[in-house]
């Protein structure tokens, strides 16, 4: 698509401008605002097997690394509630978080003591799909989402997972035995891999009708230059030109014909159809650019959910992160927590935060971070826009409204919202896939800190 392949150049050419990591001398988070509303992130960066194509900070678990790291995790927590912060929302990524569910455990007890939580979403692997763990887990978290990437023997042994984390087969029956054990339950996939055919794709589909999954996330492939050597060593170079291809393959297996099976959460996330919205099926044609108020309605209640999704940053546009390798986006800034363990124990024991960089966005920079998170999100509130720019969409971004217009991108517009088309929710798979990749080289930027040590443990001699 002509339109992908401008709007990914025009972000390359903006990303190297505002997601360029500064030092810092802060040592501290800002305040919170009270009138703002917040989530809390926590990153355990450690994992039993290190993935040849994940940019997220990571180390090879031991339990002499990871036990002091988790008191230094509950340490720092409290100095976000000794600055005024409250949660009700809690999101632990990582790594594996679920890599020591005992220590895990206690720190989400100490979050709920502490804040005033209510949900809690927690990623894991599927050899953590096990009554020790979940047992445990159930009850604390309400939201569990598990990496899959595949279920293509094929694709996981090029990954480096069929050894740790078993066949596709053995996955799908660890899915299944997690039915109804979680509010919300998401498996995340990944679409795209250089070794991937429309076949595997396909039977990547037919999996995820059989497991009865109640949310999966289908991210494009995402690669830094930190990992894309080990990338194309073992699982090949990107071809980005199919992309659009696969994603339409993906969408019209899981939300198309009479009696679909999910729904549209976000650009890539898709929620199990609830039968009571069965009744909106057919309200909107998929390929028309403009609707009527009414088909606009059915749009609207069909592409989104209250169910949590993966991208966090869709409800809650701030919010600090604790942990090695934690991103905090607070009032304009991005906040780069260290990528050393060795560093950010430190730092926690002096009693200070784990910052060491920061880049602060311009106003036009965060105009254009919220008008890709909420259309990420399948509708952008113009009243909140202009409560909070004090300016229209059209007068804030002329240049990038007149595009998604010229292109189709936008289906319904009014005096409070704009709705996606479907190419518009490709144009935002696109448009996400490299900002994320941006985000990438802001970790790589990081990560360029480590000494030979650790940056051993992560790629090797």
């Amino acid at each position: 698509m002509l339109a992908e392949r401008i709007q990914s150049k025009m972000l390359r050419v903006l990303n190297n401008r505002y997601l360029s990591l500064g030092p810092t001398e802060e040592t501290s988070l800002p305040p919170a605002n009270p009138g703002q509303k917040h989530m809390l992130y926590a990153h355990i960066p450690f994992c039993e097997q290190l993935c040849p194509y994940c940019s997220f900070n990571r180390y090879p678990f031991s339990e002499e690394r990871a036990k002091p790291y988790f008191e230094g995790l509950r340490a720092e927590m409290h100095m976000l509630q000794a600055l005024g912060y409250d949660f009700q929302s809690l999101y632990i990524g990582g790594g594996t978080p679920t890599v020591m569910v005992d220590e895990l455990c206690a720190f989400i007890d100490d979050a709920r003591a502490t804040f005033s939580i209510t949900e809690v979403s927690c990623e894991t692997n599927p050899n953590h799909l096990v009554p020790r763990v979940l047992d445990q887990l159930e009850g604390r978290v309400q939201r569990l989402s598990v990496g899959v990437q595949s279920f293509d023997d094929g694709l996981l042994q090029q990954m480096q997972r069929y050894g740790k984390y078993g066949s596709g087969l053995e996955t799908l029956e660890r899915i299944l035995a997690v039915e109804n054990r979680f509010e919300s339950f998401n498996v995340d996939m990944i679409f795209n891999f250089p070794g991937q055919t429309e076949e595997t794709l396909i039977n990547d589909l037919a999996f995820i009708l059989e497991s009865r999954t109640p949310q999966v996330s289908f991210y494009p492939l995402m690669a830094s230059p930190a990992v894309a050597l080990s990338l194309a060593q073992t699982v090949g170079r990107v071809d980005y030109g199919r992309e659009e291809h696969f994603y339409r393959i993906i969408c019209d297996a899981l939300t198309g014909g009479k009696h679909p099976a999910f729904t549209f959460g976000s650009a890539w996330t898709f929620n199990a159809f609830k039968p009571q919205e069965q009744v909106l099926e057919g309200a909107v044609s998929v390929g028309a650019r403009t609707a009527s108020a009414g088909a606009a309605r059915a749009l609207e209640a069909t592409t989104t959910s209250p169910v949590m999704i993966d991208e966090y940053i869709v409800e809650y546009e701030e919010y600090p992160a604790i942990g090695s390798g934690g991103l905090s986006y607070l009032d304009g800034s991005l906040y780069v927590n260290t990528f050393s363990v060795k560093d950010y124990n430190r730092m926690i024991a002096e009693g200070r935060m784990s910052i060491m960089g920061r880049t602060r966005f311009a106003k036009g920079d965060r105009m254009r971070y919220r008008f890709m998170m909420q259309l990420f999100g399948l509708k952008l509130d113009k009243k909140q826009w202009r409560h909070d720019f004090g300016c229209s969409v059209v007068q804030g971004l002329p240049a990038e409204y007149a595009f998604f217009k010229a292109v189709g991108a936008i289906s319904y517009e009014d005096d409070e919202k704009i709705l996606l088309s479907p190419r518009g929710r490709y144009l935002m798979v696109a448009l996400m896939r490299e900002f994320f990749v941006g985000v990438n080289k802001v970790r790589d930027q990081a990560r360029a800190t480590l000494d030979g040590e650790e940056r051993s443990l992560i790629f090797g001699d």
